[in-house]
């Protein structure tokens, strides 16, 4: 379904070349839930937002469906660490705006704007502002906005990275859930290895800039996962591997980064 082949990246800074992504590749099927680890600026999340349409590419091809991936498109979703909802609209106000924006005819808007609130949990709470909601509760929004737009793909960048340990771990219970109802294409950065082995088919781990992928791995846990397997032996060694993997690279980085 996706392919990216020879992706690279580069900016200037202060006079200086900066090479953030250099002959990457991946290949992701329909419906895989897909997590991106590695150490912090290793292009990762410029890679999320070079395939949503919202960085240029110096290098390489991206298509969806053999369709060639130039720029923004309603066939990509992203949701962002930051809420990004609209203050002066209530709960059901801000998930029906893309619906808005695509035309959709008025009562069909409201049911599917509905629908996604239900989904995410947030039915009694469809006329209260983003001013009234928690942290958890806004980035619950968030994603049924998102999920309203229906998109091919979802790119999620840190999504619950602003959250304290309770709603996270909350959130990533909902996620899985929601997940496993609408089954959509799923590209999700992370700093937190436990999200990425709980969440995802599989967990791609960065080198240090420029960013190529080190090592794909496959999750072989059984879905739906309850978050009691993080105590399993099994979700213990995954996460001892991707550790062992990720810890000369996040080394590497540190080792290169200016005193």
């Amino acid at each position: 379904m996706l392919k990216i082949e020879g992706l690279g990246k580069s900016f200037s800074r202060q006079g200086k070349t900066i090479i953030a992504l250099d002959g990457f590749d991946l290949e992701v099927d329909e419906g895989e839930f897909v997590a991106v680890v590695g150490p912090s600026g290793c292009g990762k999340s410029t890679f999320l937002h070079i395939f949503g349409g919202f960085e240029s590419k110096n290098s390489g091809r991206m298509t969806l469906d053999g369709v060639e991936v130039s720029g923004p498109g309603i066939d990509r979703g992203m949701l962002f660490q930051e809420f990004a909802l609209y203050p002066w609209r209530t709960v059901l106000g801000n998930v029906l705006w893309p619906l808005e924006a695509q035309g959709i005819q008025k009562a069909r808007r409201h049911e599917i704007a509905s629908k996604f609130i239900s989904l995410v949990g947030l039915s009694d709470f469809t006329t209260h502002y983003p001013n009234e909601l928690s942290g958890g509760m806004k980035q619950r929004v968030a994603l049924a906005r998102l999920l309203a737009l229906n998109p091919r793909v979802l790119l999620m960048d840190e999504p619950f990275g602003a959250l304290d340990a309770q709603n996270r771990e909350f959130l990533q219970e909902e996620l899985e859930r929601i997940w496993e109802q609408t089954r959509k294409t799923v590209l999700f950065v992370t700093h937190d290895i436990d999200e990425a082995i709980y969440l995802a088919d599989r967990v791609i781990v960065f080198t240090a800039r420029p960013g190529r992928i080190k090592s794909d791995v496959r999750i072989n846990l059984p879905r739906p996962r309850s978050i009691e397997i993080k105590k399993s032996p099994e979700y213990i060694e995954y996460r001892n591997m991707i550790w062992d993997l990720l810890r000369s690279e996040v080394l590497r980085a540190r080792a290169d980064a200016p005193q």
